[in-house]
């Protein structure tokens, strides 16, 4: 269960991941976002003012124009109660009942009345106070009802209206009847016509606004989208480019700057063009050169072999310093053969023509025997190789002859700077990747050094005389072999802490995975939680599986 949520909630998060990897790999989709982004909220900010600008004029406009009427509506009343000769109180109800009735007349379906006793009168005669609906009396508030009783002239205030909950308007003025003392008179008015009119015109500017943003989204892709098509196409044209296909060139259309873009890039592809074919065609002569040179070498370098032999061989006849000059003859013809050799596999490889021969094998086995194999070397340089294997199996389909040379250059080369300190070799694997790892702790390299080690016939110290011969070519060369099996050849190193290369190969044909089965640099001390120990001298060990 656990690992069934954790894997729908990785489902769920790749999602945005590679939205976001969209987004950042497309400058035409950032662009028009953006400016998506930025005109929705200036369409926003610009509509809330107008909305608001609009909302503040309509509603001022309404409070003006019921100010105005109250205050004229009031006024007749007033008069009318004065004009009156009424004075009995079931005279003086009549009148208010009439004046109600003419007030409501006057304002129509916009507006009710509430008329209210003064808490302050003393009158004895007490009056019915009609109103136009029960439910607006709930609509007077406390704070209204004092400004009136204070003696203001004319009080208002927002409310809500019962029962709908739109926006209205109270209006309260004081109101005297003649023998019946004082009363308030509220007007009650609601803003539905006004709300009605601002949502009309919202909704006008929300249409509006998204008209604007789809057409402002539109024209923003069509002008980034001719400004991104050349730099698309011009992106395509290098990769093809650098693929190998030279004779890729970019549309020009017009005379605008994109064009001028297009015109230069094929000016310098062309450009390019001429100096990569010029230098293959260098490169190809060098090949030729030193392939021709090395197969011509190899018959005169045949004819001294067998002359230097046979000094070799008469040495003792000869007097010592006559002897010591047919050793070292001997020793230089030996490099001598060994450089033509790497000459030979270098000029095959750079060729294409290198042949190899898979077969399922034992990466264990293979290094062992190489180990064996440079015991004496070892030896004679006071190194001790320490071999171990992890458990399991450690096959794959290999060219064992390219293999072996590879391991055989990374023991010489570690046995070379060892410094006389052990040198440990690991092999593990895992499912698509068998790995050996050769690691010393003598001389070292730095970080530049160590990008540099597999260039060819560079040396980390060219002043240092070497013990075991050597091309500088062994690394180069075990480097291609790796890269012919597919595999992967890389080094470390730190002055004074040693150097460790780590050989991978792969299993089967899905190639390398991602994961190596043993890191680049082993600290000493962990070979034993990693591997087994193998002995490597005296009778011969199968590997333990």
């Amino acid at each position: 269960m656990r690992l069934s949520a954790r894997s729908v909630w990785a489902n769920l998060a790749r999602g945005p991941r590679r939205v976001w990897r969209r987004f950042r790999g497309s400058i035409l989709l950032r662009v028009v976002a953006t400016t998506t982004v930025l005109g929705l909220g200036a369409v926003v900010v610009i509509g809330a003012v107008i909305s608001t600008e609009i909302r503040d004029g309509l509603v001022q406009t309404r409070v003006d124009r019921i100010l105005s009427e109250t205050a004229r509506d009031a006024a007749g009343a007033t008069a009318n109660v004065e004009a009156s000769t009424a004075e009995s109180p079931g005279d003086l109800q009549q009148l208010v009942y009439d004046l109600l009735d003419g007030l409501g007349t006057l304002g129509g379906n916009t507006r009710g009345l509430v008329l209210l006793r003064d808490p302050a009168n003393t009158s004895g005669v007490l009056l019915s106070t009609p109103v136009s609906s029960t439910e607006l009396v709930s609509v007077i508030s406390a704070q209204i009802r004092a400004s009136v009783e204070s003696g203001a002239a004319q009080s208002w205030q927002f409310v809500a209206m019962p029962e709908t909950g739109e926006p209205g308007v109270v209006v309260g003025v004081p109101f005297e009847i003649r023998g019946a003392g004082e009363y308030e008179l509220y007007f009650v008015y609601s803003l539905a016509d006004e709300q009605a009119t601002l949502g009309l015109i919202q909704r006008i500017l929300g249409g509006g606004a998204a008209g604007l943003m789809a057409l402002l989204a539109v024209l923003t892709f069509q002008v980034t989208r001719q400004t991104v098509r050349p730099v698309r196409q011009a992106a395509r044209v290098a990769s093809r480019l650098a693929e190998g296909i030279l004779s890729e060139r970019m549309t020009v259309r017009g005379q605008d700057e994109m064009a001028t873009l297009a015109r230069t890039f094929n000016e310098m592809a062309e450009s390019l063009q001429r100096q990569i074919t010029r230098m293959e065609e260098l490169s190809r002569l060098q090949r030729r050169f030193v392939s021709d040179v090395s197969h011509e070498l190899r018959t005169p370098l045949t004819t001294i072999r067998m002359a230097s032999d046979v000094l070799h061989d008469a040495r003792e006849d000869f007097p010592p310093e006559v002897a010591r000059s047919a050793e070292l003859l001997n020793t230089q013809i030996d490099r001598f053969e060994s450089l033509l050799a790497d000459l030979l596999e270098i000029s095959r490889i750079d060729a294409g023509a290198a042949q190899l021969e898979f077969d399922d094998m034992s990466l264990a086995d293979v290094v062992r025997d190489q180990v064996e194999a440079m015991v004496p070397a070892a030896r004679r340089q006071g190194v001790e190789l320490r071999l171990w294997v992890a458990s399991g199996s450690h096959t794959a389909s290999m060219d064992r002859p390219r293999v072996a040379r590879i391991i055989r250059n990374l023991l010489s080369n570690a046995i070379e700077h060892a410094q006389r300190r052990p040198v440990d070799i690991v092999v593990s694997s895992s499912t698509r990747t068998v790995a050996v790892v050769v690691r010393d702790y003598g001389i070292g390299l730095t970080p530049q050094q160590a990008q540099r080690v597999f260039d060819r016939f560079w040396r980390a110290d060219s002043a240092r005389a070497r013990t075991m011969g050597g091309t500088g070519l062994g690394l180069s060369i075990a480097r291609e072999d790796a890269q012919l099996h597919g595999g992967k050849l890389e080094a470390w190193g730190l002055p004074g802490k040693g150097a460790s290369f780590r050989l991978q190969l792969p299993r089967t044909s899905r190639g390398l995975g991602q994961d190596p089965p043993l890191p680049l640099v082993i600290a000493e001390l962990d070979y034993g939680t990693i591997a087994r120990r193998i002995p490597v001298e005296g009778e011969r060990r199968e590997v333990a599986p």
